[in-house]
């Protein structure tokens, strides 16, 4: 009976090891576009976008809207000239759209017009498939309300909103077969009605949304706790999804999936990206939707069930947040501009620049991925061909695992391109995904089989 268990464990390493070592391979050769697009980002552009929206003194939502010197007016008339300047230097690649709602609540006690500024960088082969980067213009004081004191909001979201006007510098020079939309939203601090906004419209509009990258928060390095960081950067992804039925959330409780929503593989994804393609960024995944007591545009593109995640730096100053400007026994307070590491931002940057340059040219994730394999020894993935895709990975790891370690490929020309049995793979050892890939080598997140991970 030994020797039967020691057969068995033998044939078990030998089929996953070798999947393993192909797939390492495979990561290392990477993607030149990838490599360009992220040696493209420049942290002078991300200066000089910090340093102008500063300039106008406050962007507080319930600020000026006439001025072209300050208040939010303002910041977003120069972020709809931005978009424009972009696009004439692309052949008018960037379709500029400025949707808005007007809303009243507890932190707008008047009816008031929220407006995003939107650039849709429309994709070659399937545009109605969108990836979306998003950052918010509005900044605030220690008083909500106060809506006339100086906000700079260097960090608290001119960084994000940085972050957002170099993907579009950068990416507008390239071609991509799904869309990519560039958004600087309004209204996050009175409610993240911004967000609100373009989820709502990107639903009226159609569009697929495979994934929103909100950045907010993302340019400094010292963080209040005394930990200077440099290398890491936080995204934060919802487990399961807010639109989840009773009926699911059943079927997720006995078979899992907790972990695996859309969101969740997307972080993964980020973090594969940032290991191949950065020097010493690190993506800390957090399985959170956001951080205790706080939120972000991301939450209202979830609550439309949307995959979404945000990307915050590692350790953040709460006394350079949401502040008036002071000094209070011997402590400067304030979201000033000297406090931004721009080095930092850059990486954070080009992490995103790389995500959706990858998106944007991969196959959309599988749909109809199932599984099947109780009472055997071997798991059976299937899934819904894809009219772009070349192949497909099937993915399994460990159920403890936080990323996804063997793999198997299978040819979208195989006999069987819709499916793959693992001989010996227990189903009940194990969670399982697929991916799709392209001809020139793009790969989808990975789809957790059912309801839980469908994308």
């Amino acid at each position: 009976m030994r020797n039967a268990y020691l057969h068995i464990g033998m044939l078990a390493a030998a089929c996953i090891l070798p999947l393993q070592n192909a797939a390492a391979g495979e990561a290392a050769a990477g993607q030149p576009l990838l490599h360009a697009v992220a040696a493209a980002v420049n942290a002078a552009e991300l200066k000089s976008t910090i340093s102008t929206l500063v300039s106008f003194g406050t962007r507080h939502t319930l600020s000026d809207v006439r001025s072209d010197a300050r208040g939010i007016g303002a910041a977003r008339r120069w972020a709809q000239g931005r978009f424009a300047d972009l696009s004439s230097q692309c052949g008018g690649c960037l379709e500029v759209v400025t949707p808005s709602q007007t809303f009243s609540g507890p932190r707008l006690p008047q009816p008031t017009e929220v407006m995003d500024i939107v650039a849709i960088q429309r994709g070659s082969g399937d545009a109605n498939r969108v990836i979306l980067i998003t950052g918010h213009l509005d900044s605030r004081v220690s008083d909500i309300m106060n809506s006339t004191g100086d906000a700079p909001g260097a960090n608290d979201d001119a960084s994000g909103v940085a972050a957002v006007m170099e993907a579009a510098r950068v990416l507008s020079k390239q071609h991509f077969r799904a869309t990519l939309v560039y958004a600087a939203l309004s209204g996050e601090e009175q409610g993240l009605y911004g967000g609100k906004v373009l989820a709502e419209y990107a639903r009226k509009q159609g569009w697929q949304v495979e994934a929103d990258l909100n950045n907010d928060i993302i340019g400094n390095t010292h963080g209040e706790d005394g930990v200077r960081d440099n290398t890491t950067v936080r995204v934060f992804s919802e487990g399961t999804k807010a639109l989840e039925t009773p009926a699911q959330a059943n079927r997720r409780r006995y078979n899992g999936g907790e972990v695996d929503s859309p969101s969740r593989n997307i972080a993964r994804f980020m973090a594969t990206l940032a290991h191949r393609y950065l020097t010493n960024l690190r993506v800390k995944m957090v399985y959170r939707t956001d951080r205790y007591g706080r939120g972000g545009d991301q939450v209202a593109f979830l609550d439309l069930g949307f995959p979404s995640v945000r990307l915050t730096e590692a350790h953040e100053d709460y006394t350079r947040q949401h502040q008036d400007l002071r000094v209070e026994n011997g402590v400067r307070y304030g979201d000033t501009i000297e406090f931004v590491d721009f080095d930092y931002l850059a990486q954070v940057t080009r992490l995103n620049l790389v995500t959706l340059a990858a998106l944007a040219n991969a196959p959309a994730p599988p749909k109809g991925v199932r599984i099947a394999g109780a009472v055997t020894p071997n798991t059976t993935l299937s899934w819904q061909p894809q009219p772009d895709a070349a192949g497909y990975r099937v993915w399994w790891r460990d159920t403890t695992e936080p990323q996804w370690k063997y793999s198997r490929y299978v040819a979208a020309d195989a006999a069987q391109p819709d499916r793959l049995t693992l001989n010996n793979v227990v189903i009940d050892d194990w969670f399982f995904g697929v991916s799709a890939v392209s001809a020139d080598g793009y790969e989808s997140p990975v789809v957790f089989p059912g309801d839980p991970g469908a994308f």
